[in-house]
This record gives C-alpha cells, sequence and structure tokens, in this order.
C-alpha cells in the first residue's frame, strides 16, 4: 500500500502484511500488552516509520530506552542475523539500518533541552489537576487567574504563582466580598503542594521561554520528520507532573492548530507511554474534556498514540476512538486478568481463522494482535502479526552522545538559558513598595505631629507579603487590597478567553 508505514507480516506467504495507512494515522491509536512483550519496540517502528514519511513525532520515554532512535542499528552478529531473518520472513524489502533526526526534551533541563510554559498558558484546571486540588481549592486558584486575567499581572513563571496566592491570602477578607469565600485553609493547603511541586523540581516547568509548538512539528533537510524524545524516567517520579504535561501539550494544540480536515498524512503524531497515568484519579468532568479534544484534535491533522499495558486503563469513551490497535500479549494470572482479556478481545473485528482471546494470551515478544483501520476507515479484521525488525539503534544512548546531538541542535539557543521578565512577581513587588512609602511618609507625619505611631517592619522581608500596624496608614495588604479593588471596576472587559482545557486561546492574548 502507498502511503503507509508497514508494520509486519504473518508468514513466508506475506498474504497478511500488515500497513497503517498514513491518511487514517490521525485517527489514533493503542499500544498494549504486558511488560517485556515488545511494546517499545512497536513503538519505535512506528516513530520511524512516521519520520521516514515527513511526519514529525512527539513521544515519552518513559524507561530511558528509546534514544536508540537517533543512531543506525547495532548489536551482536546473532542480533543482527536475527533482524534479517524476521525481515525476509515478513517480506521486507531493502531492510537496512539507519537513524532518525531526533531533538531531546526535559522537563528539568538535565538530558534534554529544557520545556518550560507559563501558569497563564496552562490555565486553573490543569493547575488544580497538577496540584490534586479540591474543589474549594480550586475555586481559589479560580480567584487568582481571574485577578491576574483583570488586573494584567502577567503568570509567566512559578513565583508569580506563589506571590499572587500570598497577596490572596492577605486580602482574603477584601476578596471574599467580591468572589465569595476565600478561606485561610484553602490557600494555605495551595501553598503547601505549590511547595511540594518546587521540591520535586516542577517549578521549573514554569517559565519563559515558553515552548514554541512549532518546534515540535519540524522536519530534517531531507524531508524527514523530527522524532522529539521527552526524557520521561525521571518525570515519572511525579506523576501528577508527567500527566498535566501531557493533557496541557493535547490542550495547547488543540486550541493552536488550525482545521486541516482529512490530510494525506498526519501534521504531527504523539506517542503517550504509561497512558494510564493520564486518567488516574481525573474527575469524570476533566475525563469529559479528554474525550472531546480526542475527538476533535484529529482534524487538526493530530494523531495520538496512547501506550499501556491493558486497554482497560483507557476509559471506554477515549478507547472508542483508538482506530489502529496493536496488541501485544496479556497475562491472565487472575480472574480480574482473564476478564480484561475478554474485554480486550471483544473490542476487535474477528477473524475466523483463529481466536482473538487466545490469540491475545498467546502470542510471543515481537508479535502483536493488530487491526489498521482500512478502506473509508473501517476497522480491519485482526491479524496476529510478526513485528518487522527496527532500522535504528535498540535501548538507549549514552551520555556523551547525547550531548553531541543536543549541542549541534538549534534549540539549544533557544531554550537552554531561562528568561525572567516583568511579571505578576515584580508588579507585586513594586506596588507594595509604593504603598509601605505612603505608610512611611504617614507615620513620619505623625512623629511630627507627636503622635507615638511607628512603623514596624514585618513579613521576613518578603517584598509583597508583610502586615504593618493597625491605625491611620492601614498596612501593605491593606493600602494594596483598596488600589486593586478600585480598579477592578473597570476591568471585567479585559478578561481574557480559556480553551477547553483551561489554557488561554492564542490568538486572543
Amino acid at each position: 500500500m502507498s502511503g503507509a508505514i508497514f508494520i509486519g507480516g504473518g508468514g513466508p506467504d506475506h498474504d497478511e502484511a500488515q500497513e497503517l495507512a498514513l491518511r487514517y494515522a490521525n485517527r489514533h491509536g493503542l499500544i498494549a500488552g504486558a511488560t517485556g512483550t515488545g511494546k517499545t519496540v512497536t513503538l519505535q517502528i512506528l516513530a520511524e516509520g512516521f519520520s521516514e514519511a515527513g511526519v514529525p513525532v512527539f513521544l515519552s520515554d518513559a524507561k530511558g530506552d528509546i534514544g536508540g532512535l537517533a543512531l543506525p542499528g547495532s548489536g551482536t552478529a546473532k542480533q543482527h542475523a536475527a533482524f534479517a531473518d524476521r525481515a525476509r520472513q515478513i517480506g521486507l524489502d531493502g531492510y537496512g539500518y539507519r537513524g532518525c533526526p531526533v531533538t531531546f526534551w526535559d522537563l528539568f533541563g538535565e538530558v534534554g533541552h529544557p520545556v518550560r510554559t507559563t501558569p497563564a498558558d496552562m490555565g486553573p484546571l490543569l493547575i488544580s489537576r497538577l496540584l490534586d486540588l479540591s474543589e474549594a481549592q480550586e475555586g481559589v486558584i479560580n480567584i487568582a487567574f481571574r485577578l491576574a486575567d483583570e488586573e494584567g499581572l502577567a503568570l509567566l513563571d512559578f513565583k508569580d504563582l506563589q506571590a499572587l496566592l500570598l497577596w490572596i491570602g492577605e486580602n482574603r477578607a477584601e476578596l471574599s466580598a467580591r468572589y465569595g469565600n476565600v478561606s485561610t485553609a484553602s490557600v494555605s493547603a495551595i501553598q503547601r503542594r505549590l511547595l511540594v511541586l518546587e521540591n520535586q523540581g516542577g517549578a521549573q516547568f514554569f517559565g519563559e521561554p515558553a515552548l514554541d509548538l512549532a518546534d515540535l512539528m519540524r522536519c530534517d533537510a531531507d524531508g524527514r520528520g523530527m522524532v522529539n524524545i521527552l526524557a520521561a524516567d525521571r518525570l515519572l517520579q511525579s506523576p501528577a507532573l508527567y500527566s498535566t504535561f501531557l493533557l496541557w501539550l493535547m490542550s495547547e494544540l488543540f486550541e493552536s492548530l488550525p482545521e486541516v480536515g482529512d490530510p494525506d498524512k498526519p501534521r504531527l503524531v504523539l506517542f503517550f507511554d504509561e497512558a494510564h497515568l493520564l486518567f488516574d484519579g481525573a474527575p469524570k468532568a476533566l475525563v469529559n474534556k479528554i474525550e472531546q479534544v480526542a475527538r476533535l484534535i484529529r482534524s487538526k491533522g493530530v494523531g495520538i498514540y496512547f501506550v499501556t499495558q491493558n486497554p482497560a486503563d483507557i476509559p471506554e469513551s477515549v478507547l472508542g476512538q483508538l482506530g489502529n490497535r496493536l496488541q501485544h500479549a496479556l497475562r491472565a494470572f487472575t480472574a480480574n486478568d482473564r476478564a480484561k482479556l475478554v474485554q480486550a478481545a471483544r473490542t476487535y473485528r474477528d477473524n475466523p481463522r483463529f481466536s482473538t482471546e487466545e490469540a491475545i494470551r498467546e502470542v510471543g515478544v515481537g508479535e502483536a494482535v493488530t487491526s489498521m483501520l482500512g478502506d473509508k476507515g473501517v476497522p480491519g479484521m485482526v491479524e496476529r502479526t510478526l513485528i518487522r525488525p527496527p532500522s535504528s539503534k535498540l535501548g538507549p544512548i549514552d551520555a556523551a552522545e547525547r550531548r553531541r546531538i543536543m549541542e549541534q541542535s538549534p534549540m539549544g539557543e533557544k531554550y537552554d538559558r531561562a528568561v525572567d521578565r516583568e511579571s505578576a512577581y515584580e508588579l507585586l513587588e513594586a506596588r507594595a513598595r509604593v504603598a509601605a512609602d505612603a505608610a512611611g511618609q504617614d507615620d513620619r507625619l505623625d512623629d511630627r505631629q507627636g503622635g507615638q505611631a511607628a512603623v514596624r517592619r514585618g513579613g521576613g522581608g518578603r517584598p509583597y507579603g508583610g502586615r504593618h500596624s493597625t491605625g491611620a496608614a492601614g498596612g501593605i495588604g491593606e493600602a494594596l487590597a483598596r488600589s486593586v479593588v478600585r480598579e477592578l471596576g473597570g476591568a471585567s472587559g479585559r478578561r481574557l478567553v480559556r480553551g477547553v482545557l483551561g489554557s488561554l486561546f492564542k490568538g486572543q492574548r
């Protein structure tokens, strides 16, 4: 089939070759199977195929063992012989070794170029998901974003969010009268969650320069799609940060890209490893929005492929959107495992030549039960498929080679150094200084008139956090509160529009 990625075949007669049609590749897909059954190799050969077809790829490297995509295949003589034999068996002509153009990314900026976004772009819904907030705490986050939007307090990095929440906590009485109850307990809980996130290294994710999605959609000089590899082995130690990042990426693409209808091939393909983390503990409202994005993003030319151990890890409403499926072996050691296996088998179009349930249980390493979308997008009959061998190197890449690739990438000059522009932290700090100066002048006037008022410096030296004694001047918090409340009256027309997952619409900033 022209315009397709060769996945594998069924035996010497090659009559059952399985190919993924590029024109249906944006109908999403699933790679599932127990640990050690070959999911990583399947992901690798699909990434190679998309790249060769000029389709950029983004994938998360959950185990640190997919970096070999950047290099031509290598290994022992026995491995070379096994790969060559598999290629002959499935009818893969012209098989050879070749690496892909690769860009390495890392939210922590250690083994890849830093990936950043701003709190403003992430939005209150995903921030609440990231911090695992209660309904009352999420309400406070929404108030914070509302204030930031109305007052022009740009939330560009982690300290901006911390500063705004600190100010809200000190002025909760005034804000409660306008927006509803803002409790000390809720603000304190959010601040503690932010501290935990900071201790986990998550603060580095917020800042500038923010990731430009166009940099994930590049091709090299030969027209091959760039394979963007996100280091996720350390990131998975913070599952909430990992899942929130993937949700953010989906929502950004959904809100930013124009409609393209039914393209001949996708504009970008995403592979989300450990996909169950997207849905574990997610409220129904968020799952519904993920389903909505998955359903509509294909019209933007984006394909999403979930990689997980069991199809049951994916909510049924989302699973029904995944047209291209590659199912490696599932184990049935318990009654619950058996029920999940039966359920997985029922999602395929039956093949009269074998039992799908038995095939899923029996396929060996490097073999899968597959079903690809065919003509007019109709699911193909399930087949037992020997997966083709990869052309790139199996396994991880060494640190020196990774550094060499990163040094040659133009993304280093653009993203490796953080930028700290004036934003909410600096604006609140400046307002606090003005209020403090005004309070000091009033106190000095009282002293000259024989008053006993004295300025007490509080808040541990924080530029926007201290409280003064009560009196005519009020204090930093009260003066700032009066200033902001006066400004709020004309601000309602300046609110920014937020998208389906709470981030800003790009064209309406």
